[in-house]
Parts: C-alpha cells; structure tokens; sequence
C-alpha cells in the first residue's frame, strides 16, 4: 500500500531532531521531498545532509524561528522555490517548561504561547493558501496529553497545546471542503532529545536516588510498562499526512502507551 504518492513535498517544523526527524525519515524512505525546518541552524544542515544520504530524496534544511513572521514566509519560499509547493506539514516544533505555576512568570508565559501556539498559527497561516488553491493538503500539529487531561509542572505549556487542538479544530472545518485534512497527534512520554534534556536537569536537581524513584513512578503510568519512542508517534503522522487518510479531520489521536485513555 503506497502511503505518500512519490514526489509529495513535505515541510516540517522542529525536524532536526526527534518526532520531526523520524517522521521525516519515513515520509521520505516512502518518496516524499522533505525540507527540514529548526532554529538549530547547524543542526538542521547536518540532519538535511544525512537523511538525504540515507534515503535519497532530496532534502533541504532550512533554520527558522516559527515564532517570527519574517521566518515563516522565508522559510515557505525557500520550500517552495527549491522542492515545489507544500503537500504536507508538520508542526513539531516546541519549547518545555517544568515549572510550578505560581513560580513561573508572565514572560515564560509569553515565551510559551509564542512559539508554540502563535508559531503554528504563523505557520497555517501562511502555507494554508497554497494547499487549499492545489486542493490538497495534509495537515498534522503536535500537541500533548497535558493539554487534554492537565498536568503538574506543565500548566502554561499544557495551556498552549490546548490552543493548537482548538485553532486545528477550527480551521479543519473551514478548510476540508477544499481538500484539505488537519489533525492533531498527542503524544506521551517520548523519549526524544528534548526530554532527554529535561531528565537530564531534573536528576541533577533531585540527585540519583530521587529520580530513580521518580522514573520508576513515571513507568507505571505507563500500561505497557515503557514511555514511548519518537517512531511511535511518526508512524502515526505519516498516515495522518497520507493518501489514506483523506477521511480523517479535526481529529486528536493520542500516541501514548495508554497513559491518558480518552
């Protein structure tokens, strides 16, 4: 079964690393063109040049910081200039906070919610247009279960989520007549970079014995006894953003390990 017709251009956000990268690994072992967007300049070169040595496709890697207009509509262009117009976009790109609420501040606040809800608002914003004119477009913005079901320490980013699943919900509805698919992935635990730097800073703050009761605590949330890999989640975002999956709309499918079943 062919899930992404070949030659489909794929943009993806945060995909230096992590959710972004392994679904921009399968997407192109499947025959998609990829363009790799990070604010990790060196990074997204280094992931750009290695995943097109390993499957062949042309790839580009473009830094962009989501948060800033001036960003987006360069990083669409080059997109669009060198592969084509955009098919299929994922928005995985984000910041954490592990604070408690009343310890954090209005500017984290604002941090938080412009890159990741104001980011991807710049990103649809922008390379909405061109799918809905093409009449075809697959659309997949990362969220988390925090944002579903809330979470300790993760008050304002759980708040920020929440507005991605309403802003996809939303605009979902006004764009599907013209083709157009857009749905929500909400990851659990992933062991992805980003979390290995947030583990990293938590068991050094709590020292060996505190974290080690801290993982075991984390793993029997877990029904199937393991926090989740960032293949986990690609492979349901590359259905998501293929052929297939032309029925599927304002939709929030969690990817966690039955940590949250809802």
């Amino acid at each position: 079964m062919e899930l992404i017709r070949q030659g489909r251009v794929a943009l993806i956000t945060g995909g230096a690393r992590g959710i972004g990268y392994a679904t921009a690994r399968m997407l192109a072992r499947e025959g998609a063109q990829v363009a790799l967007a990070d604010i990790n300049s060196d990074l997204v070169l280094e992931s750009a040049r290695k995943l097109n040595q390993e499957t062949g496709r042309k790839t580009i890697g473009i830094a962009a910081d989501i948060s800033s207009e001036t960003d987006v509509r360069r990083m669409i262009h080059e997109a669009t200039t060198q592969l084509g117009g955009i098919d299929l976009f994922l928005n995985s790109a984000a910041i954490l906070a592990d604070k408690l609420f009343l310890d954090s501040s209005p500017a984290e606040w604002e941090r938080m919610l412009r890159i990741c809800l104001h980011g991807p608002m710049l990103c649809l914003h922008a390379i909405l247009p061109g799918m809905v004119e093409r009449k075809y477009g697959r659309v997949v913005c990362m969220a988390s279960d925090s944002a579903r079901i809330g979470q300790l320490r993760l008050s304002y980013y759980a708040a920020a989520k929440a507005g991605v699943i309403a802003l996809v919900k939303s605009v979902a509805q006004e764009v599907g007549g013209s083709g157009v698919t857009m749905n929500v992935v909400s990851p659990g635990a992933t062991n992805t970079e980003l979390r290995q730097e947030r583990e990293a800073s938590l068991r050094e703050q709590m020292g060996e014995e505190k974290y080690a009761r801290r993982v075991k605590s984390v793993l029997r949330m877990y029904p199937t006894g393991r926090i989740g890999e960032a293949e986990d989640s690609a492979a349901m975002i590359a259905f998501l953003l293929s052929e297939q999956a032309s029925w599927i709309t304002g939709q929030v499918i969690s990817v966690n390990g039955g940590f949250a079943m809802l």
